[in-house]
Formats: structure tokens, C-alpha cells, sequence
């Protein structure tokens, strides 16, 4: 066991863990951070993305040391049922959510996109978002929801 402190959606955050216990487990089990899920558990579908500094990472295989110091972000960091993430009311107009399994993965894909890129095309947005597998077949609305919520950040 050790002490691993973090940032957890703007908040200090302080655990004891072992080490090469993975993110995810942590959120989920001790953080009550629920967003991420645990989809193939090999990094390779990004259910279980969160937001590290300003990339979007695969919770499911990173190791609690490696965020040691670091800004974490879920889903529940990005906005409040009250005051929503732009992301999250373009993917509510858009009706880009199905099953809604993947889409916090999706919308840490997207948010750490709009990031560092405030203006991305959609090729760009189609890059961005192809580490994340969605069974749902609703791309092209997620494609539309997040160039939706670029248009209304550039607005603001």
C-alpha cells in the first residue's frame, strides 16, 4: 500500500492504493466516480476513458502510480445535471446517446479534443473519436454533437 494524491475533477484527492491497482478500480470502487466503465479491460475499447492533463487515457490498464500528481477528469468533472458540459447538452440535442455504456469515454474523447483544439474539423472529430468503440451505431450523431459543441464554445 501507498499514499497516491491527485486531482480528481479540480479537487485534491488522496488514497491509499497499491500501486499497480488500475484507475479505474479506484474511481469506480473507492472515488465513487461511476462515469467510466469497465468495457474490454485492455485499454483497446475506451469505455473507461478519463482525461490525464490534456489526453484522454484508458483507466482500465493505467496503474494508480502513474497518475501520481496529475489533473484527472471524468465525466462527472465535466459538468452538473444543473449546468451541463456543452458536450453533454450537444449530445442530448443530437440524441447521440443509445445505451449510453460508451459515452462517457466518448465525451472525455471529445472534451480533451476541444481542448486542445477548440475548432476541429470533422475529420478531426472522427480521428478523435475512433479509440472508442460504440455498439449503438450512433457515430455520425456523436460526429454532429461534438462539432455542435465546438460551434457553441467558439460562440461563447
Amino acid at each position: 500500500m501507498a499514499t497516491i494524491q491527485f486531482q480528481l475533477n479540480g479537487t485534491a484527492t488522496v488514497v491509499d492504493t497499491d500501486l499497480d491497482q488500475p484507475l479505474l478500480d479506484v474511481l469506480r470502487g473507492r472515488l465513487g466516480m461511476t462515469s467510466a466503465h469497465f468495457g474490454c479491460g485492455a485499454g483497446e475499447c475506451g469505455a473507461c476513458h478519463v482525461m490525464v492533463g490534456d489526453r484522454a487515457i484508458t483507466s482500465c490498464d493505467m496503474p494508480m502510480w502513474s497518475v501520481a500528481d496529475k489533473d484527472v477528469v471524468t465525466v462527472e468533472g465535466l459538468g452538473t445535471a444543473e449546468r451541463p458540459h456543452p458536450l453533454q447538452r450537444a449530445f442530448i440535442s443530437e440524441q447521440a446517446m443509445q445505451c449510453g455504456y460508451c459515452v462517457s469515454g466518448i465525451l472525455i474523447s471529445a472534451a480533451t479534443l476541444l481542448k486542445r483544439n477548440p475548432f476541429p474539423t470533422e475529420t478531426e472529430v472522427r480521428a478523435a473519436l475512433d479509440r472508442n468503440l460504440c455498439r449503438c451505431g450512433s457515430h455520425n450523431r456523436m460526429v454532429r454533437a461534438v462539432l455542435r459543441a465546438a460551434a457553441e464554445l467558439a460562440a461563447s
